[in-house]
């Protein structure tokens, strides 16, 4: 019966081609606005790591002085830590894998005149968040535990930065010259887009979305070497001179990770951060006494305010504009199916049902959906490609996968149906009497 209807349905738009572009039109444009902007929605608030977001945790300590302080309200210190608690953090013991990280700055020296310079951006970590943040390696392994002891200079280049230093050859075992001295290349990482990234919500080079890093080097080296951050710091109390004055102060400027074994795992870490926060007390920090954060990814993303509230306004917005497009669409059904009150009659008169009469109408408005849907989509995409070439933040996030795919005919063909309940019901409604006298 459903076949029926349909070749009902399609006999009935292409009686009048005007209307039925109208509506397929209007329809089209409110599905294309919501798609565009949940799409770009989704992309931010999705999940960058699934399966293991909820064991991934970021510490948080406020270091901050007691003036001014309000208990319970979030206040502009910071979302890192000091070099003295990221150790601490380090050396617990705690979970499977502990790393930190912050950012570093080089350029690459060539030796040969009249070459550029190659510049290199990345972090100094440990080796643990190459496992722990699943990092795709193409040649090569992490530096050992052993490199790391003894603060050697190796690095792992990304595979952009690999190819335009060396070309085809194979980087591991080269060595380039960076912050005046040689460093060996021990791996490559494969292209690796985190959407988003949240391993380097802070400082990352590129954005939250866009961008990666050209290099990783040992952050015991990076210390060694005094190598000087070049994200943020934030120091809310006097810090002592030189970067041994910054490892010694409270100065803010290390992002910390723990990896637990299950998410059953958290409140054994919070209990270890709470007592480790009281033994500071007693040693004169931590005057706040505020309580001690951890964030899994999901949660970071959110502290970390990665969606912000004009992505979501933007699409309530679109979703008022599509509820508009709905409401144009009601009424054109509604005098498409006015005119058809004579051949309502006649199948009521010949026996059709109010049930039969509400589904063959209905899916002709369903039919209507469709084609909005496959209009939509085409809108959409042309949207999106707008948006990547107006915004080069927005360019990596503006990507429409399967499940937007989906839910755009979803949605098309859902306001469709929607939109046609009234003008279907009215056309039930229909006497057949009064409209075969009228005839």
């Amino acid at each position: 019966m459903f076949q029926y209807y349909f070749r009902l349905a399609l006999r009935s738009l292409r009686r009048n081609p005007v209307l039925t572009g109208l509506m397929v039109l209007t329809l089209a444009i409110g599905v294309a606005a919501s798609i565009a902007t949940l799409t770009i929605l989704h992309v931010m608030s999705g999940d960058p790591i699934p399966g293991k977001s909820d064991r991934l945790i970021a510490p948080l300590l406020d270091v901050a002085p007691a003036r001014s302080y309000v208990p319970g309200k979030r206040e502009p210190y910071g979302n890192q830590t000091t070099y003295k608690d990221a150790m601490a953090f380090l050396a617990s013991g705690q979970g499977v894998r502990r790393t930190v990280l912050y950012d570093v700055n080089g350029s690459v020296e060539t030796g040969k005149p009249g070459q550029p310079v190659v510049d290199l951006q990345g972090i100094a970590t440990t080796r643990d968040y190459f496992a722990m943040f699943e990092a795709p390696l193409l040649r090569g392994t992490p530096w050992s535990v052993e490199d790391e002891k003894r603060a050697a200079t190796v690095a792992i280049l990304s595979k952009r930065k690999a190819e335009a230093l060396f070309g085809n050859a194979d980087p591991v075992g080269q060595r380039l010259r960076v912050w005046g001295r040689d460093f060996t290349v021990v791996g490559v990482v494969d292209d690796w887009r985190q959407l988003p990234r949240y391993t380097h919500l802070v400082n990352a080079t590129g954005g939250e979305f866009a961008g990666e890093e050209d290099v990783y080097i040992p952050f015991a080296t990076a210390i060694a070497l005094e190598f000087p951050n070049y994200g943020s710091t934030t120091c809310s109390h006097e810090s002592g001179v030189g970067f041994q004055g910054l490892l010694a102060s409270e100065c803010i400027w290390l992002q910390p990770w723990f990896e637990l074994s299950s998410a059953a795992d958290r409140p054994a870490l919070q209990a270890w951060i709470d007592d480790y926060a009281r033994e500071q007390q007693r040693l004169g920090r931590l005057e706040r006494k505020a309580p001690n954060r951890l964030f899994n990814v999901r949660e970071w993303l959110e502290w970390m305010e990665v969606v912000r509230n004009d992505s979501r306004v933007a699409v309530w917005l679109a979703f008022g504009f599509l509820l508009l497009c709905m409401v144009n669409t009601m009424g054109l059904l509604l005098a498409k199916f006015s005119v058809r009150s004579a051949e309502v009659g006649v199948r009521r008169a010949l026996g059709a049902t109010r049930g039969a009469i509400f589904r063959q109408f209905l899916v002709e408005a369903g039919v209507i959906g469709l084609a909005g849907g496959v209009s939509g989509l085409v809108l959409a995409a042309g949207s999106l490609w707008l948006i990547r070439g107006a915004s080069r933040d927005l360019a990596v996030v503006a990507h429409m996968d399967w499940a937007m795919l989906a839910a755009t005919f979803a949605i098309a063909v859902g306001a469709s149906l929607v939109a046609g309940l009234l003008p279907t019901w009215r056309a039930t409604q229909v006497t057949p009497a009064l409209q075969l006298k009228s005839q």
